[in-house]
């Protein structure tokens, strides 16, 4: 199969990344169906990408023809079998718990069988370990996404020890079908970018810890200094402290106790303190911003 030949995609998870992901793929002209598995987070999904997309028309960056189009390429459901009937992809996007991808991989494989391509957005698990459950491994590949999907151009595409060469090609090419810059990773811990990105993170939550700056100003450094388009803190707020503290914990298990979590992070974690979607995080956040 080619990326061209995908009509019709299945997103698993209707957050804030999955939601992303159907709104690219639909304004793409493929055919998505957005699957979670209560009905409100389905609705919110729908109405997030909706408002994206008016935003969008509003700032003159979308037509009112793409935006029309990509909304009626797009359904929502809670039936998982529903959802995935006919479709040429899966991707998943739900909480980072192997044991939650796993299954839903061994259970779409068993629906959709060896030609259908199955794509993790994991940041950091082992999509090797995930391929494992699998009916079909070989056609198992990760594409990881960034956020927010609709305006960042990176995808991670990861091949795992079992993913078969075309596999990877297919997702390559429907990633810059898509409008994206696709790297080609292999699955090692963290793959590139949370590699990267975490250890720059906790070694900025250090230097808040210990007082060498501010928040503000430590991002201010790396954004005036290194060109960076956002500094690590503020960036650590918008994933989610959670996220970050369980991405580090994973690779400090794998990679070893430079990845250890600063202890402010867990105590901010532990507090409630997420980033922006709890309000308080580095940053205080009303409305989204």
């Amino acid at each position: 199969m080619n990326a061209i030949d995908i009509q019709q995609a299945t997103v698993i998870g209707a957050g804030t990344m999955g939601h992303g992901i159907a709104q690219v793929l639909a304004m793409t002209g493929i055919t998505t169906r957005l699957y979670d598995v209560a009905e409100d987070a389905v609705q919110r999904g729908l109405s997030a990408i909706q408002g994206n997309l008016d935003k969008g028309v509003a700032r003159g960056k979308v037509s009112e023809t793409v935006r029309d189009a990509a909304m009626a390429a797009l359904s929502g459901s809670t039936d998982l079998q529903e959802a995935a009937a006919g479709s040429q992809i899966v991707i998943e996007a739900v909480p980072e718990r192997m044991d939650l991808k796993q299954n839903l991989f061994r259970t779409v494989g068993e629906q959709l069988g060896p030609k259908a391509l199955y794509a993790s957005n994991t940041s950091s698990l082992s999509l090797t370990q995930i391929a494992e459950a699998s009916p079909h491994p070989e056609r198992v590949v990760g594409m990881h996404f960034f956020n927010p999907v609709h305006i960042m151009k990176l995808v991670e595409v990861v091949r795992a020890e079992q993913t078969a060469p075309d596999a990877a090609q297919c997702a390559l090419d429907l990633a810059r079908r898509m409008g994206k810059e696709p790297i080609d990773v292999r699955d090692a811990p963290g793959f590139a970018s949370s590699r990267l990105g975490i250890a720059i993170g906790m070694e900025a939550i250090r230097m808040v810890e210990e007082n060498v700056a501010s928040a503000a100003d430590i991002d201010q450094a790396m954004v005036l200094g290194y060109g960076f388009p956002m500094g690590p803190l503020k960036l650590t707020d918008l994933v989610g402290l959670d996220v970050r503290l369980s991405i580090a914990e994973y690779l400090e298990k794998t990679l070893g106790p430079r990845f250890a979590p600063p202890q402010l992070l867990r105590d901010k974690v532990a507090r409630g303190e997420l980033g922006r979607k709890s309000g308080q995080g580095f940053y205080a956040w009303e409305n989204g911003g």
